[in-house]
């Protein structure tokens, strides 16, 4: 059944049933993923996959789910039940009727261009990051490859239908020199152009290979530099704080803090899935609007939560059309660049530390920022302006809120990052944060 009757089929089931609102999306994907581990190519797998998700809104009374069973029988019997599962829900204490369309979409975010996902070319890719990795110093090198080709259709109750086109290839891979010599890097683009395999393995190899023999870092407060990975997770801690269903809901540290500083004035992020061609580019949100540009930090000054109908209704503000049909997302965040290379920010650094990569974030107050994370893969001394001495075991247990405030400068160059840590695909900066409170960390 094409995706088109799908939607179709569905709207008419559940309106039938009498509820308000009704949104179909199904996604079709064509891709490829490559395994590899100690050098070699350890799975390929080809990935083929078409669902259908539905979400109703019955009077503020809301359900959803994900439909695998596409037959018409299963569609039909999917209808029923998600219906029924609104009808049981608690009612919401606002009600937002779906955005009344249909709506005119950007075509060149429609259609985009196609990455290469054959498991041919995609070993080639491998083979590529490996050898480059490899020519830097690096011992072995593991990691992952995934390409999607995906074709995704949306129509809703109020009129809103779209077709989109979106592609998608992401590489992350660590390189070894020793089990506690490592390095890590990613590429990520939305094509082929701008994706970049041999030079994510280089910077792997690289600081693999400087990373080799680290001795135990000192606890303590330093001035840190933190890599783009490293950066980009702390930025996804804002955009999602920045969801006005986690204000709602108490699990944000940007609550009440609209219009106030909430960063330092070198920091401005910025929600964009309107740029052609990158990974997160997204024509519309999940109620079927256009999507559109939006500042959520300027000059360190917070500027908008993110929202859909529902919570736009709850705060009184027009939709930033950012739906997520219960939690508002974002889509693609851009951090400004600073104004130096990183090579001249780290040589302004008489004593500090530089953080590559972190994995493990973890809050221990969500309402007040407070989080630790572990520094993983290459991480060194600053001493007089240079990187020096591998060190190891330490943790960084800080407060986003402070350290963000604290940010002294961002780098020049810039780098997309997504991977499992960083799920929001982010354009970052490496980062100079003054004060940056390390603890004693076992790995």
């Amino acid at each position: 059944m094409r995706a088109e009757d799908i939607c179709q089929l569905v709207l008419r089931a559940c309106k039938a049933q009498g509820v308000n609102d009704v949104v179909v999306s199904v996604a079709e994907s064509e891709g490829s993923m490559v395994r590899f581990s100690n050098n070699e190519i350890t799975v390929v797998d080809t990935l083929m996959d078409t669902t259908a998700s539905i979400f109703v809104n019955d009077n503020g009374r809301r359900a959803g789910t994900n439909v695998a069973d596409l037959s018409k029988k299963g569609l039909e019997a999917a209808s029923r039940k998600v219906v029924e599962m609104a009808k049981r829900a608690p009612a919401a204490t606002t009600y937002a009727p779906l955005p009344q369309g249909p709506f005119t979409y950007d075509p060149k975010l429609l259609d985009s261009r196609e990455v290469p996902s054959d498991p041919r070319s995609l070993v080639g890719f491998v083979k590529e990051a490996i050898d480059a990795a490899r020519r830097e110093g690096a011992e072995r090198v593991a990691g992952s490859l995934v390409a999607d080709n995906g074709r995704y259709t949306l129509q809703t109750s109020a009129g809103a239908f779209a077709v989109a086109r979106k592609s998608a290839i992401e590489l992350s891979l660590r390189a070894f020199c020793a089990e506690d010599a490592s390095g890590h890097s990613v590429s990520v683009a939305g094509s082929k152009e701008d994706f970049k395999p041999a030079q994510a393995g280089e910077e792997a190899g690289r600081m693999a290979k400087l990373s080799l023999g680290p001795a135990e870092g000192e606890p303590g407060e330093y001035e840190a530099v933190l890599g783009p990975l490293v950066f980009a997770d702390l930025v996804n801690q804002y955009a999602r704080s920045a969801s006005a269903f986690m204000v709602e809901a108490g699990l944000s540290f940007l609550t009440d803090k609209l219009g106030q500083r909430v960063a330092s004035e070198a920091i401005s992020l910025t929600d964009d899935p309107t740029m052609e061609g990158t990974y997160g580019a997204s024509p519309f949100d999940a109620e079927g609007l256009p999507t559109r540009r939006n500042p959520v930090i300027e000059g360190g000054v917070l500027k908008t939560y993110l929202h859909n109908s529902s919570t736009a209704k709850k705060f009184g503000v027009a939709t930033t059309a950012n739906a997520g049909l219960v939690a508002p997302r974002p889509f693609n965040l851009v951090v400004g660049e600073g104004q130096r290379p990183l090579e001249e920010m780290i040589s302004s650094v008489q004593k500090g530390i530089y953080v590559s990569n972190n994995w493990y974030l973890r809050y221990q107050n969500y309402q007040t920022g407070e989080f630790s994370t572990i520094p993983r893969d290459a991480m060194f001394l600053i001493e007089g302006g240079k990187l020096t001495r591998p060190i190891k075991e330490l943790r960084i247990s800080d407060n986003l809120l402070r350290m963000l405030s604290a940010t002294k400068e961002l780098s020049k160059e810039r780098k997309w990052v997504r991977w499992w840590e960083v799920e929001i695909p982010t354009l970052s900066p490496s980062a100079l944060i003054s004060g940056v409170r390390f603890t004693k960390s076992k790995r």
